[in-house]
């Protein structure tokens, strides 16, 4: 690994602030082995598992070093196959596909333990101007105005209080971990999001932090539907796949919100589709996501393996 991606895995528990988003930069920074191959190691505080968006935005950035850097992502297809480990590092293979006249489509698969765990196909393509068109961006109060994740997050004891937090997080609809007190309820949710610090200028480190964070939230609206939260209630779950569309350049360090919904769940999967607006309310990117989502009845015989 490279020795900034070995610091920020070293790095204590409960970073916030720019020496998170610094670590988080470096967690991105992948060591590249040979042309094609690339390593990523993980944050030393970690879930039992690798954080899907963590292996996402990797993923992206292995894709991305392989592209002419005038040709942009503008869309990602991507399958969460296998639990991540996150005590060991990840290889991520990339094929490929095409290099054509406007587009250039890449697939990567990332390995543990000789098992693919993860596959993306991205696509990317040279400026072009043409047709534009967007949705309008919600009203919604100003993020100076809202409390901090961790402040809204203080009195609930969410386990994921001590792991690093480099994307400020905060809740315009409520926290779905207070939502559930009313029972089940509307299957939205909103919330500002941002590096919380500065990042380099690269455009593409910006879009692989966005991608990072969209796995934060997204099942928010599946969980309050059914009023119910990690750590809080018996729910089992993981992220089946995710899918993105980037629309307009952005940065991630300055104000996103992030407008979800979920329109459906049946067999154990949760559907979740998200938009991301600027602050001047342009629509950057949309997200779609199906999430395994297992809620253990007090009564149910549920099996309890936490795995698709």
């Amino acid at each position: 690994m490279t020795e900034a991606a070995r610091a920020a895995a070293e790095s204590p528990s409960g970073l916030t602030g720019q020496s998170a988003v610094d670590d988080l930069v470096a967690l991105l920074d992948l060591e590249r082995i040979e042309e094609n191959i690339f390593r990523g190691v993980s944050p030393a505080e970690s879930p039992v598992r690798v954080f899907g968006g963590q292996v996402a935005g990797q993923a992206l950035v292995a894709a991305g070093r392989t592209v002419p850097v005038e040709r942009r992502v503008h869309s990602l297809h991507s399958y969460f196959i296998r639990p991540g480990d996150p005590r060991v590092p990840i290889v991520y293979e990339v094929d490929r596909i095409r290099d054509g006249r406007s587009f250039t489509t890449r697939r990567v698969v990332a390995v543990q333990h000789g098992k693919a765990i993860f596959s993306l196909s991205a696509s990317f393509q040279l400026e072009e101007q043409g047709v534009e068109h967007t949705s309008d961006m919600p009203p919604v109060p100003d993020p100076e105005s809202l409390p901090t994740w961790s402040e809204s997050a203080k009195s609930y004891p969410l386990v994921n209080l001590k792991f690093p937090r480099p994307i400020d997080v905060r809740y315009v609809t409520e926290p779905p971990w207070e939502s559930r007190e009313d029972g089940p309820g509307e299957a939205a949710s909103q919330v500002w999001m941002k590096a919380d610090g500065k990042l380099p200028d690269d455009p593409m480190l910006q879009l692989c932090v966005m991608t990072y964070a969209s796995d934060m939230t997204l099942l928010d609206g599946v969980l309050a539907r059914h009023g119910v939260y990690w750590g809080l209630d018996k729910v089992l779950g993981a992220s089946l796949d995710h899918a993105m569309w980037f629309h307009r350049p952005f940065r991630a360090d300055e104000w996103l919100l992030y407008d979800t919904t979920s329109p459906t769940a049946s067999g154990n999967r949760g559907l979740a589709t998200g938009r991301f607006f600027t602050r001047d309310g342009a629509l950057v990117a949309t997200v779609v996501q199906e999430g395994l989502i297992r809620v253990i009845k007090p009564s149910g015989d549920g099996d309890g393996d936490g795995g698709a």
